[in-house]
């Protein structure tokens, strides 16, 4: 069951201490996403988009406010981290197979790997994968457990523009046969303006939602270089 997620952080704020300055990094923010939307989260660095995915995730425990799933339970979650922050010393198969629960049948993840272009290096350790294979195996791992919700923090950063269209290409076709709620962070707006349902947009510092905009035009329609750049502009408005 896909999860709704409905946030009233009131505040997350970073103590000072051994010469570092306490830093306020939401301050009231307030959004829902509603259950199977693609929602992206899109801002100027350091507006606390991150955290906030740390927050939801329950690795940050440390604010005032609330995350509330309406699915009623936890849910499972994925997670894609900007770094695949793969296991070095376990083999690519192995780094899939350690989120799952022992009586899972290991064909699961062998087909997954097939369908992430994985197959071949399958017991290949992580220092001989390019970025974007190291990038599809992190998505592999976050989708075999069969998230709920799915979040990903910038996951193809650093990559070059062709490798990152191949890997926006392969998440939207993981998330269609696989169906969940997904929050994505990122701070290129042409990305946003391709994958997101809706982008909710980010203040500096301490972070809030300033605004939204929903992205009504069909996925198969926004190859087209003047509507991104259109919508583009828009969101570059609060950056």
């Amino acid at each position: 069951m896909t999860a709704g997620i409905t946030l009233e952080i009131r505040e997350k704020r970073y103590a000072g201490g051994n010469g570092h300055v306490a830093v306020t990094a939401i301050k009231d923010l307030r959004a829902h996403i509603l259950p199977n939307e693609f929602c992206a989260l899109f801002g100027p660095s350091g507006c606390g988009k991150s955290t906030l995915l740390n927050i939801i995730a329950g690795i940050d425990r440390s604010f005032s406010g609330s995350v509330r799933f309406d699915c009623g339970h936890t849910p499972r979650i994925g997670y894609v981290f900007q770094i695949p922050r793969l296991l070095p010393w376990r083999t690519v198969r192995e780094n899939v197979t350690l989120v799952l629960p022992r009586s899972v049948d290991p064909g699961t993840v062998d087909g997954l790997l097939r369908e992430v272009g994985l197959a071949e290096v399958a017991s290949f350790y992580p220092a001989r994968l390019s970025g974007g294979m190291a990038r599809r195996a992190a998505l592999a791992r976050a989708f075999a457990i069969e998230p709920d919700l799915l979040l990903l923090d910038e996951p193809f950063v650093s990559l070059d523009a062709a490798a990152a269209d191949r890997l926006r290409a392969l998440l939207l076709r993981l998330v269609a046969a696989r169906p969940a709620t997904v929050l994505f962070v990122s701070h290129d707006a042409a990305e946003a303006v391709a994958l997101a349902d809706r982008i909710l947009l980010l203040s500096s510092a301490p972070g809030r939602v300033v605004a939204e905009m929903p992205i009504r035009i069909p996925r198969e329609k926004r190859g087209d270089p003047n509507t991104v750049a259109k919508l583009s502009a828009e969101l570059a408005r609060f950056e």
